[in-house]
């Protein structure tokens, strides 16, 4: 059951540009099918939509500052290993195949058993990105079309980020708060790029951050930074 709930909520931007490729834990076809348990995104025209259309305009006003949209522009590089670098910050410890390569394994093979979750809803929703909706340009206008031709709900940039922060978070608690807070401003990067609605967000974040997967109870107790004294995140 604690698998179920941890799994069903994630949900990845499948960019077609596939750079690595790592072997989940857990099957695709064995992971929980999210369409039956998430909610749909919000119709339009309802109360949501509109609360979508103004973190919008939200996140066209943060463009203007440069350090948030070159943030946001990072955010959106589909690799893992970035991803680990950007989460690995506030973790407290720089992680690498090479240099860590028990904790790269299991970020990167537990990252990909729960991204995998998202094909089904974004196959079925098949949600209009809000670039084309607005028929405006993204922050990646070279790259518009064919982001145009997959769904936007739920944003699997979030997800990745999610996840990992996730189970970061379980590798070493002390560096929880600022993991997730780091997460967090990677979903808001995603509304800010125009690729993503708020909700399709919101539809990433919904695991708790006290539910481990398998992959993480699994390795918890050798990798834990209790008892790594690589990990310098300070109590």
């Amino acid at each position: 059951m604690k698998r179920f709930f941890l799994f069903l909520v994630f949900s990845f931007i499948g960019s077609g540009l596939w750079a690595q490729t790592f072997e989940p834990y857990i099957p695709e076809n064995d992971m929980p099918d999210v369409v039956k348990v998430l909610p749909a995104p919000p119709a339009d025209p309802s109360a949501g939509f509109d609360y979508d259309i103004l973190r919008y305009m939200w996140g066209k006003q943060q463009r203007k500052d440069p350090e948030r949209l070159k943030m946001a522009v990072r955010d959106a590089i589909w690799s893992m290993d970035t991803t680990l670098v950007i989460l690995g910050e506030p973790f407290g410890l720089k992680i690498s195949k090479e240099e860590t390569p028990a904790i790269y394994e299991v970020l990167s093979r537990g990252v990909t058993t729960i991204e995998n979750i998202r094909f089904r809803p974004k196959a079925h929703y098949f949600r209009t990105r809000p670039f084309a909706y607005f028929q405006e340009p993204s922050i990646f206008p070279q790259d518009d079309e064919w982001l145009a031709t997959e769904g936007s709900y739920p944003s699997g940039h979030t997800i990745r980020a999610w996840a990992c922060a996730l189970l970061m978070a379980q590798i070493n608690p002390a560096s929880a708060e600022a993991v997730f807070a780091r997460a967090w401003q990677s979903g808001e990067s995603r509304v800010i790029s125009g690729c993503h609605w708020q909700s399709d967000v919101d539809a990433s974040r919904h695991a708790r951050s006290d539910r481990a997967s398998p992959p993480v109870r699994r390795t918890h107790s050798p990798l834990s930074c209790r008892r790594n004294p690589r990990c310098r995140h300070s109590r």
